[in-house]
């Protein structure tokens, strides 16, 4: 029997939300999201020779085609980065509005090959609460896509709260998903490419998550679980450094104290994906550190290929136990995904 694959960093979007990233694209903005956004949504060159758009637009007949290829079973869709937080306030409102509204169409189609994550507005707090209420407890959706910063900001600010209080009572995931690098990271990595996938990303969701565990946030929302992708944005690679240095840094009252150390919040507060890192060192380290049930597969499609995301998981040196919960097992305890 072929085991169940559930891949949980798979990006879609809807002409509506293209639409508005093309005005983006065509507009002044200097941020870090801007290679990315005008390659894609511009077409001119550069990201648009990769047809990315297409992949994200087309849900039930290429990608559909794609899984049976490769014998995945079941996608949790994500709006592609970086989703609504671009936008004003208002239309960021009513594009995750909509596109959660499209994605639970999908799902309603396709219920055994799709779930997936919320949309919401960061810019306005109190209405993404109400936005992922409605998007568990009317839609029935299965946890929450965020792309990191929002106007450069981060979840340890304290306007922020009311989010992640949702989600801990909502018992749902927050997956944090990388964009391109806030005001005060972007300057050094817009050279040579390093602005999105190759560096960027990683550096700016890794400070994310950092930010969160020193904050002391975790100790006021002891439950509310996170999600990151590419094998943890190397987090787990410095965890030892990042414990130790907090450790000092709380001694001499540069950190707040907290109540577990950061290496202790990573295990506890945080799950990783696979998503683009086919290392079978790196899965082995991350699994050694975080334990097998913290460890989620995923391909990032359509930015990654499906086969060798695939086949990297087919051939890790896993026993079938632990293959089936990085594979699905995780994914379906996460994400609250039906087991079959």
């Amino acid at each position: 029997m072929t085991m169940r694959r559930i891949a949980v960093e798979e990006a879609f979007s809807i002409p509506e939300v293209a639409e508005a990233l093309q005005q983006v694209a065509q507009g002044p903005a200097d941020n870090a999201d801007m290679p990315l956004v005008r390659g894609i949504y511009d077409a001119q060159g550069g990201y648009g020779k990769l047809h990315f758009l297409d992949g994200l637009l087309d849900i039930e007949d290429r990608r559909i085609k794609d899984m049976d290829a490769n014998g995945v079973a079941m996608h949790v869709l994500s709006l592609t980065a970086p989703g609504v937080q671009m936008f004003d306030a208002d239309t960021a409102c009513e594009m995750a509005t909509l596109a959660n509204d499209r994605l639970a169409e999908v799902i309603s189609r396709h219920p055994s090959r799709f779930a997936g994550l919320a949309s919401f507005a960061p810019q306005s707090p109190r209405r993404a609460v109400r936005e992922m209420e409605r998007a568990i407890g009317d839609l029935k959706l299965n946890g929450f896509i965020l792309n990191s910063h929002t106007n450069s900001e981060y979840l340890d600010d304290p306007k922020y709260f009311p989010i992640l209080e949702a989600a801990e009572a909502l018992d749902r995931c927050i997956y944090i998903h990388p964009r391109g690098a806030s005001d005060g990271l972007k300057g050094p990595l817009r050279d040579y490419g390093m602005d999105s996938a190759m560096w960027g990303y990683g550096v700016e969701v890794g400070t994310h998550a950092v930010r969160m565990m020193a904050s002391g946030l975790f100790d006021r929302f002891p439950r509310l679980k996170i999600c990151i992708g590419h094998m943890g944005e190397a987090v787990p690679f410095w965890i030892w450094r990042i414990t130790f240095m907090n450790s000092r840094a709380q001694n001499v009252g540069r950190a707040p104290r907290t109540s577990l150390t950061m290496a202790e919040y990573l295990q506890r507060n945080f799950v990783i994906t696979t998503s683009g890192v086919e290392d079978p060192l790196a899965l082995d380290y991350s699994i050694r550190k975080l334990g097998v049930d913290n460890v989620l597969w995923a391909i990032d499609y359509p930015y990654q290929p499906s086969a060798p995301a695939v086949a990297f998981m087919d051939a890790v040196d896993l026993s079938p136990q632990d293959k089936a919960k990085v594979y699905h097992g995780n994914a379906e305890r996460v994400f609250h995904i039906k087991p079959v």
